[in-house]
């Protein structure tokens, strides 16, 4: 309860210069879970964010085959897969 109250009182920054990559595969449990997790800070601090399914691209499955989902932010890969909130907020917070 006390991490749901401290992301709800978190201050909402504007990312709006972020561009959030994730790429998944469509009957992926954790990459829809993983989309979850960052369309909720994607409506709270305003970033761009695309998916894009690595089955479509031979050269992202011989890249990212088993680590999905794989994302990246600003071109930098910083989650393989699973999104850590504490993580996620920690990038948020040294973007300030």
């Amino acid at each position: 309860m006390t991490s749901l109250l401290s992301r709800w009182l978190q201050p909402r920054v504007n990312l709006a210069h972020w561009h959030v990559t994730v790429y998944t595969r469509r009957q992926c449990c954790c990459c829809h879970k993983a989309f979850e997790v960052l369309e909720e800070y994607r409506r709270r601090h305003r970033f761009v964010m695309e998916q894009i399914d690595i089955d479509s691209d031979p050269g992202l499955v011989a890249l990212y085959d088993m680590s999905v989902p794989v994302v990246a932010i600003n071109g930098k890969v910083r989650f393989k897969g699973v999104v850590n909130r504490v993580l996620l907020d920690r990038l948020i917070a040294g973007d300030l």
